[in-house]
């Protein structure tokens, strides 16, 4: 089954905890703190696999989840980190954040990786925080959360040549006998219901020809197999526009293929088109091949039978010149989530609801998640963290007084004067 794009979870690693403790080994005096720090956890990456062709595995991979990191230990040993986990996609596979907001990336390469979920920062042992004013404090951070989001995996087929046409004009026959690819083949419309690639190979060259699904009237609208074809086509450099000369009018189907693309996208109308009239062999189309000729004019029309083989190698040659001008297709550079400043906002919020006063915001969710309750002199310093954030400034402005109700996510407090 050819599955093109599907709406997935993933959640990086948890870091793992840092760990407070102390040596106590026999004639060491004051050992001094000895908890080591936690391992990060790992992150959910995508890898570009030329092998593959369709997003079928991640259908029952809806929820990917990476390792969280192994916890700080004694005697100064740090926890491993966790193994990252990788996910392998075919080429031409874009992610974008819930509901198509911005891009998130895309993998146009072999072996290329894109991050799609970071892993969480492991937390600091008491090593980390000893001083010369507090050579043996009994703080360690917990680890942060690794990154958790919604991911929509949208696949647009890369291909050097792009076959277009009606349905059962013979694409998939020519596919089949100039490269190694066995698509299903009959006659009747939509047997191609996926694109298939095929490796043509002629002398030392080589190019990836598609053989996409066929478009009929209003594709551009959704009829048919609709846009679900029309995205495939954006990356090819040329288009073999293939036209069935036992069709009744061969010449109006090319005016109606070129018209959909036009619809979807007008740029399209400017990639190099070869035009091709198969099924030569067919009784009775010499009249339709020469109305055909003269309706085109100027524009050449390459004839040929794939289903004997006939000038198909030619045709190939023709192909490869063609490529060997068209300009390259850089695929959009997701600059949305490289180069474009995003403002954070601000550290924390201040809510009032039912007489108690509500902080929440991401730094402030960071700095809690690090903090150790269980610990005095983890929550001395989770205030501390706090007064320097401008939290207390911020509730007196709101008019919190000695004794109010502090609520911190799942924490309450009282506000001390």
């Amino acid at each position: 089954m050819f599955v093109d794009e599907i709406k997935i979870d993933v959640q990086g690693g948890k870091g793992g905890n840092g760990m407070a403790s102390f040596r106590r080994e026999k004639y060491v005096e004051f050992g001094g703190p000895s908890g080591g720090n936690g391992g990060h956890g790992g992150a959910v990456i995508f890898v570009g696999d030329e092998g593959r062709s369709t997003l079928f595995d991640l259908r029952y991979r809806r929820h990917i989840k990476a390792k969280p990191g192994v916890n700080g230990m004694s005697k100064g040993m740090h926890g491993k980190n966790a193994p990252q986990e990788y996910v392998r996609v075919p080429l031409g596979t874009i992610v974008h954040t819930e509901g198509k907001q911005s891009v998130i990336g895309e993998v146009t390469r072999h072996g290329e990786e894109l991050v799609v979920a970071k892993g969480g920062k492991g937390g600091r042992g008491n090593i980390a925080f000893a001083t010369a004013k507090n050579p043996a404090p009994n703080i360690a951070e917990k680890g942060d959360p690794g990154e958790s989001r919604t991911i929509v995996v949208e696949l647009k087929v890369l291909a050097d040549v792009g076959i277009i046409g009606y349905p059962s004009v013979g694409k998939s026959t020519l596919v089949s006998v100039v490269s190694n690819a066995r698509p299903k083949i009959a006659d009747y419309p939509f047997t191609t219901l996926q694109p298939n690639l095929g490796m043509v190979e002629i002398g030392d060259d080589a190019f990836v020809m598609a053989d996409l699904p066929g478009l009929i009237e209003n594709a551009h609208q959704g009829h048919g197999l609709g846009i679900r074809f029309l995205r495939h086509i954006e990356r090819c450099r040329v288009f073999l526009h293939m036209l069935d000369l036992s069709r009744e009018d061969p010449y109006q189907d090319y005016l109606d293929i070129n018209h959909e693309l036009e619809m979807y996208d007008e740029a399209l109308l400017e990639r190099p088109q070869v035009v091709v009239a198969n099924k030569i062999d067919l009784p009775g189309v010499d009249q339709t091949l020469e109305t055909l000729r003269r309706q085109l004019g100027d524009t050449t029309l390459h004839v040929i039978s794939a289903a004997q083989k006939k000038d198909v190698m030619p045709l190939m040659r023709t192909l490869l010149e063609a490529l060997q001008k068209a300009p390259k297709i850089e695929p959009p550079a997701p600059d949305e989530a490289i180069y474009r400043f995003e403002d954070e906002g601000p550290a924390f919020t201040v809510e009032i609801k039912d007489g108690i006063y509500e902080l929440s915001g991401e730094k402030l969710r960071l700095l809690f998640e690090r903090t150790d309750f269980t610990k005095d002199e983890a929550v001395k310093r989770f205030a501390r963290q706090l007064r320097g954030l401008g939290v207390d400034e911020a509730l007196r402005a709101k008019g919190a007084r000695h004794g109010d109700v502090i609520r911190i996510f799942e924490y309450e407090f009282e506000f001390i004067e």
